[in-house]
């Protein structure tokens, strides 16, 4: 089965304003693709429409060889996602979370629990399976969403905004973990984000502006002998 993420000619409005005109990008397996794009971008509106939380009337959607308007079960299966803001049961430990989000999956018992070590092993969370999730910092409540996000073994794992609101150490840990996945789990990720700092030199970015994708391929391709902050901003020309 084909691995990975393509979006083609995918177009989304809102009443009379276009969000999204004619995107189409892929996203391999084993890589880490970065979605650039400053506040307004249409990157949270892609989101929305990888996810099904809205319907894409324009353009298509393929999740690991299913496409998500014709077999959109089998699409959003292969897909774990984590939002921009929290979706954590605050008055439950992590353990608690992982186990409520697993039972939605239909896992339970020994895999369950196998998994859920796994997960937390590879998050660096496993000494804080029973606090509560109200008293983790941000970047520990970062890195339990995205262990929950891969209890069920997605191929495509979607974050949006996963660092905001964290501090520059937390948001360093988180994104290198994510890089780590891409490689330990085979995943094919999608990163959405502002910061031209969570983006590598060998990632494969897309970068979003308006609705539109301006560039697409390596990192310090785009970069073409720049700074990317500096070849961000003269793209887009926007305050980082």
């Amino acid at each position: 089965m084909t691995k990975g993420l393509i979006v083609s000619q995918l177009s989304h409005s809102y009443g009379a304003k276009k969000a999204l005109n004619a995107v189409s990008f892929s996203a391999e397996a084993g890589k880490f693709t970065a979605l650039l794009g400053p506040n307004g971008a249409g990157k949270s509106t892609l989101f929305g429409l990888l996810t099904r939380l809205f319907v894409a009337t324009e353009g298509e959607i393929e999740v690991a060889g299913h496409g998500l308007a014709d077999a959109p079960r089998k699409a959003l299966a292969e897909i774990g996602v984590v939002f921009q803001q929290t979706t954590l049961d605050q008055d439950l430990s992590v353990l608690q979370n992982l186990r409520y989000f697993a039972a939605l999956h239909g896992l339970s018992g020994s895999d369950a629990a196998t998994r859920i070590d796994q997960v937390l092993d590879q998050l660096d969370m496993s000494e804080r399976r029973h606090e509560r999730a109200r008293d983790l910092n941000g970047g520990h409540k970062r890195r339990t969403e995205i262990a929950r996000s891969l209890l069920h073994n997605p191929s495509v794992l979607l974050l949006d905004e996963a660092t905001v609101g964290l501090d520059a150490a937390a948001r360093r840990s988180i994104t290198r973990h994510v890089h780590d996945l891409t490689t330990e789990r085979y995943l094919t990720v999608l990163w959405a984000t502002h910061l031209v700092d969570e983006v590598y030199d060998d990632d494969d970015l897309i970068i979003l502006h308006r609705g539109e994708v301006l560039s697409k391929g390596r990192a310090l391709d785009v970069a073409n002998g720049m700074d990317l902050s500096d070849r961000f901003l003269m793209m887009t020309g926007s305050a980082l």
